[in-house]
């Protein structure tokens, strides 16, 4: 039996034989491999992803300490403040204040790093680079101001000598309770926070946002930002952003006065009745809800024909005339919120008599 048993475990290979030992796990936190630095004015903000493994590719069990520095032209790395401890697989965040020799002089790239160490201390290594510029950054935008219009929101701001960009961060805050949407389609939601850089006008003090929705509410910066090649890379250089300034996008605007009407009058023959048709050109904005008409005879006062709702299409048929008058018209648009434009041109027409 002991011999067939050792013939059986020649044929199978380790059996009865240990195995080559496994080395010990590290424990050693996975590098950062996403770190990102933004600097505004004086602040530098770093952003990265903790990861959930260790270098063997096992799950971390224990918060992590994580160690700040950045380089400037030289070998070793500055601490940028004490370590931080934070939980595996969270959304890692840390702000310095730059220190005053970083904060003049020319533009100048500096470099920061996170490195992750376990228990003992002990770490895989620093993460990717995030690169800032040192160096003066553009004077803060001052003046800044907002005002609603029917195309947008303008917002205006004190210009100066700088060769800068303007970029204008817009904020959606809570919507005003003022106005019951209930009912209009839902539109895809906005995004909480949107970046608008304005080259062109960054030298007017002057800019349009086309792209609001009427019935929030936005809280709007600006910062300056300058754009530099520094290690083979063109990097920004932005200033403080200044103080907010909030804007409720109420739409208290009518819509824009039709045009184009038209008057064609037709006499009453074989039973039918003298009727005048008008039409004019389609209004374009997109919350209207359609178009009124009125009508007069010589000096007498204006007066609605059409029904009580708007009417949909740009055209209205009047069969409420008489042989040999001659009638004057004009059409108005109606926006959702109730909200009507000025009477368009006038046109007159005459029926013809019997």
């Amino acid at each position: 039996m002991l011999a067939l048993a050792a013939g059986l475990c020649a044929g199978l290979s380790g059996c009865g034989t240990p195995g080559a030992p496994m080395p010990p796990s590290l424990n050693l936190p996975d590098r950062v491999a996403d770190l990102a630095a933004v600097r505004a004015g004086n602040l530098v903000a770093l952003t990265w992803t903790m990861p959930k493994k260790d270098t063997d590719k096992l799950l971390l069990k224990r918060s992590v300490s994580v160690s700040v520095c950045r380089k400037l032209n030289q070998p070793d790395c500055d601490e940028s403040g004490p370590a931080i401890t934070l939980a595996p697989g969270v959304e890692g965040k840390f702000t310095e204040t730059l220190p005053l020799a970083l904060t003049a002089g020319a533009p100048r790239a500096v470099r920061y790093f996170v490195e992750l160490k376990n228990q003992n201390g002990r770490s895989a290594g620093l993460s990717n680079a995030a690169v800032v510029l040192a160096g003066e950054a553009p004077a803060p935008v001052a003046g800044l101001t907002a005002e609603v219009r029917k195309g947008g929101v303008v917002l205006r701001w004190k210009t100066n000598n700088e060769i800068a960009v303007v970029r204008l961060r817009r904020t959606l805050l809570a919507p005003p309770a003022t106005k019951n949407q209930a009912g209009l389609l839902a539109a895809a939601p906005e995004p909480l926070e949107q970046n608008l850089l304005v080259d062109a006008a960054a030298a007017s003090g002057r800019a349009l946002d086309k792209e609001i929705r009427f019935g929030q509410t936005y809280e709007y910066r600006a910062q300056r930002v300058a754009r530099v090649s520094a290690d083979g890379q063109t990097l920004e250089l932005a200033g403080e952003f200044s103080a907010p300034v909030r804007v409720d996008a109420l739409d208290v605007f009518p819509p824009a006065i039709p045009t184009g009407l038209a008057a064609v009058a037709t006499a009453a023959e074989n039973g039918t009745e003298s009727a005048i048709d008008l039409s004019w050109q389609p209004a374009t904005d997109a919350d209207l809800a359609g178009y009124a008409v009125y009508r007069r005879e010589g000096e007498a006062a204006w007066n609605r024909i059409s029904t009580a709702q708007p009417l949909v299409g740009p055209a209205f048929h009047d069969t409420q005339v008489q042989p040999g008058h001659t009638y004057i018209y004009a059409v108005s648009a109606i926006d959702q919120g109730g909200h009507e434009s000025a009477r368009s041109v006038e046109t007159q027409e005459t029926v013809p008599g019997p």
